[in-house]
């Protein structure tokens, strides 16, 4: 290999691992600042469990994005809105299972509404989004009178929270009739997880072999084993607390299935494609105003499912709640490498931005960073991962 393609290799990497690398130097630098504090369980634990809603509403926000840097302005008032109405509803006695699906159908139904708006008048997706984030915040207050709403159904927090006692019990524990720590149901399932993924792993280098497509063998084993040690820590940790918040299952289901959507639907390849060229897509018979829909009902089910996760929280809903929502959504996509031109982005690059954003705000938390700083500093970690996406566009070119 000669100097400069030894260079360009170095380059390459550092363009595709920027974040990973950045990720890791603010995890070790607030693990120093805080003497070790951030890595115990209990922050582990509370990084989840508090950044739960991020997770969900990136992973709609992320199809909005492709489909041309589009965003959704209304998610934080989509939010605040459909909780609202279901705590209301369970608040007068109803069924906690009908105001859950009351609470996903009124952020379908929002979603639906406004990507009819996108794709059939083609208002543009800031505008219409814009206007429902005014619309949905006032109708929540109209809902709420002005007051705070508790939620009392154990069920309904335990399902969806993140208290104290929202943790999946140690079954394995039960079945062999011990208690204490570690939770060993947490451990199998973490050790579960990455055997799975290794096998992936394995299969992936095996079809590349086949196929004769030159991926760097090593360096994919290398990603595998930091990936694997990292779950195995965070596994660990969180045995060591109290198992498995059970806001964590929802998000392992929302990534999956958004993973599966971008990486092997056709919807997804849709995506890719009008944010890429949307008039070459169209000519192509793809009929674009229907990946417009889908994206904006995707992200208004989102928004449904974090009102639920944020009531359940927080143990009920107040008008307040869901400000700033979508702008950590919005960072999250774009610092996890979303281009803000579209057609480009990953389900795994959103989860590494969301991660880097919840670090962040534990971090300086944890440090006694004030509040107003703290706005300043994520305004420049998103303004970097933007200009890093226009100088790579550049280098392209």
């Amino acid at each position: 290999m000669t100097m400069s393609e030894s260079r360009m290799s170095v380059g390459a990497f550092f363009r595709k691992y920027t974040m990973v690398i950045a990720l890791v130097v603010v995890v070790v630098f607030f693990a120093i600042a805080t003497g070790g504090g951030s890595l115990k369980p209990g922050s582990i634990n509370n990084l989840i469990s508090q950044n739960g809603y991020v997770f969900v509403l990136a992973s709609g926000m992320l199809l909005c994005i492709l489909t041309g840097g589009n965003i959704d302005l209304s998610v934080g008032s989509v939010v605040c809105f459909a909780a609202s109405i279901g705590c209301v509803m369970m608040d007068r006695g109803m069924n906690m299972w009908l105001a859950v699906l009351a609470m996903l159908a009124i952020g379908l139904a929002i979603g639906v509404f406004q990507g009819f708006w996108i794709a059939k008048v083609h208002v543009p997706a800031f505008i219409a989004t814009l206007s429902g984030m005014y619309a949905f915040r006032g109708l929540s207050n109209v809902v709420l009178q002005g007051y705070r709403v508790d939620i009392s159904n154990e069920q309904f927090l335990f399902l969806f929270g993140g208290g104290r006692d929202c943790y999946i019990p140690d079954y394995v524990r039960q079945l062999m009739g011990t208690e204490g720590k570690p939770n060993l149901t947490c451990l199998a399932i973490g050790i579960v997880a990455v055997a799975v993924y290794a096998l992936m792993t394995v299969r992936r280098i095996h079809v590349q072999k086949k196929l004769n497509i030159h991926q760097s063998i090593l360096g994919q084993v290398l990603t595998t084993c930091a990936i694997c040690a990292v779950v195995l820590f965070i596994t660990w940790q969180m045995a060591s607390f109290r198992g498995i918040p059970t806001v964590l299952i929802w998000i392992a289901l929302v990534l999956g299935v958004y993973q599966y959507i971008t990486t092997k639907t056709a919807m997804g390849r849709h995506l890719y494609a009008v944010g890429g060229n949307e008039k070459a897509t169209a000519l192509s018979g793809v009929k674009t105003r229907n990946v417009y829909w889908f994206a904006y009902a995707s992200i208004g089910l989102m928004a449904g499912l974090a009102g639920i996760l944020t009531a359940a929280r927080a143990k009920g809903i107040d008008p307040t709640y869901g400000e700033g929502y979508e702008m950590d959504a919005i960072a999250s996509c774009f610092i996890g490498g979303a281009s803000a031109y579209g057609g480009t982005g990953k389900v795994s690059g959103m989860i590494i931005g969301a991660v880097l954003m919840g670090v962040i705000n534990q971090g300086m938390n944890m440090v006694g960073v004030d509040s107003n700083l703290q706005r300043v500093v994520k305004g420049l970690v998103l303004l970097l991962a933007v200009v890093f996406d226009v100088m790579s566009k550049r280098q392209k070119r």
